[in-house]
């Protein structure tokens, strides 16, 4: 990697850490970076899901406020998770890499449109939310358990998946939906590269620019990227998903 491919990483591990926060769907940013500078697609997705750890983890601290009386919850959810995270962690390592690379672009279709019809969901959800059960009981659980089967697997846009999921299931404001969501997507990246780290192979130039990076974007993800106008942000996601796309299908 050369200086200036570094250098672009870094700067895509901060766009990546600041949109987690807010957002999502950092992976739509990172991902697609460590393949442009030549990272196999599969040492790409191990090496992203590690570097973004430290990002979730200023991410999640950010929403420490919003956190409050939410710890049984986020136990309960956070089994769901954990075993979802290793269960997508080991099918990545154990599919064939040609499977990857038919799926993630079809992954990151989906998650380009889940981006795109956010404003729409969060509609829904805020007409629901009176009716949502305290807990979300198993329904949620397993929801949430899907999420991390997808998260561990590829995890771009786990983090809208699991908004949706939240704010269907859980009588409580999008800001307090966000933290958990944050919370669990941290769960999910640290499980998958706790996994990963022992078993697979990683680029560690390519985990220490994105960790660099999303530390820093995650901290101000949390502190400012409520101001940042959603739109932009969609947009800017969805042009680089469709450029991921293209990279991949087309090499």
């Amino acid at each position: 990697m050369t200086p200036w491919e570094a250098v672009a990483v870094c700067a895509a591990g901060i766009g990546a850490g600041a949109i987690n926060a807010v957002v999502g769907s950092g992976s739509l940013i990172t991902f697609p970076a460590l393949v442009a500078v030549g990272v196999d697609p599969v040492v790409a997705n191990v090496s992203n899901s590690i570097g973004l750890v430290p990002g979730s983890f200023t991410g999640a601290y950010g929403y420490r406020a919003e956190l409050q009386g939410q710890r049984a919850r986020l136990v309960k959810l956070g089994s769901a998770s954990l075993i979802g995270s290793l269960i997508g962690g080991l099918l990545l390592l154990w599919l064939d890499p040609d499977v990857f690379g038919i799926v993630v672009p079809i992954l990151i279709g989906i998650a380009c449109v889940l981006v795109v019809i956010q404003p729409k969901l969060n509609g829904w959800l805020s007409a629901r939310r009176e009716h949502a059960h305290p807990d979300g009981g198993v329904a949620l659980w397993l929801g949430v358990l899907g999420a991390g089967v997808y998260g561990g697997y590829f995890g771009a846009a786990q983090g809208v998946l699991l908004i949706g999921l939240l704010g269907s299931f859980l009588a409580d404001g999008l800001q307090r939906v966000n933290a958990a969501k944050n919370v669990l997507s941290l769960i999910v990246n640290g499980a998958a590269a706790v996994l990963f780290i022992l078993v697979a192979e990683v680029d560690w130039w390519a985990v220490a620019g994105i960790a660099a990076g999303a530390t820093v974007g995650g901290y101000i993800g949390a502190k400012a990227g409520r101001k940042i106008p959603a739109p932009v942000l969609r947009g800017v996601i969805v042009c680089v998903g469709i450029l991921a796309i293209v990279k991949l299908v087309y090499g």
